[in-house]
C-alpha cells in the first residue's frame, strides 16, 4: 500500500511538472502574441493559461495532502522530481514577471494610442465644422 501511495504521489508530481512546463510555454506564446499584435493568439493563450492554472491548483491541493503516517519521509516524492519541479517553478516565476512587465508596458502604449486617436478625432471634427468648440477657438 505504501509503495502504491508513493507511486501515486510521484505520478501526480510528474503531472504537476508537466503542467508547470505547459504553463511556461503558454506564457511565452502570449508574449509572442502581444509582440505580434495577434489578438486571436493572445485570447487562445489566455484561455489555455486559465485551464492550466485550474489544473495546477487542483493537483497542488492533492499533493499537499498528508503523507500516510507509516510512510518514511523519503518515500513522499522522488527528490530528483522535486528538484525539477522547483526549477520549473522558478522559471515560471521569471516568465510571469516578464509577462507582467510586458502587459503593463502594452497597457500604457494602448492608452497613449487611444489618447492620440481621440485627439485626432477631435481635429477631424473641428476641420469638418462638426460641433466641438475648444478654448483655442474661443480665444
Amino acid at each position: 500500500m505504501i509503495g502504491a501511495d508513493v507511486q501515486t504521489r510521484n505520478t501526480k508530481a510528474g503531472e504537476h511538472l508537466a503542467l508547470l512546463r505547459s504553463l511556461a510555454r503558454e506564457l511565452e506564446r502570449a508574449m509572442t502574441a502581444i509582440a505580434g499584435n495577434n489578438l486571436r493568439e493572445l485570447e487562445d493563450s489566455i484561455a489555455a493559461q486559465q485551464t492550466l492554472s485550474g489544473q495546477l491548483s487542483d493537483l497542488a491541493q492533492e499533493l499537499r495532502a498528508p503523507v500516510p503516517e507509516d510512510a518514511a519521509p523519503a518515500e513522499s516524492i522522488d527528490p530528483a522530481l522535486r528538484a525539477q519541479i522547483g526549477a520549473a517553478n522558478a522559471e515560471l516565476q521569471k516568465l510571469n514577471l516578464r509577462y507582467s512587465c510586458l502587459i503593463q508596458h502594452s497597457s500604457r502604449s494602448v492608452a497613449l494610442m487611444a489618447s492620440l486617436l481621440n485627439s485626432f478625432r477631435g481635429q477631424i471634427r473641428e476641420a469638418s465644422g462638426e460641433g466641438l468648440r475648444t478654448l483655442s477657438c474661443q480665444v
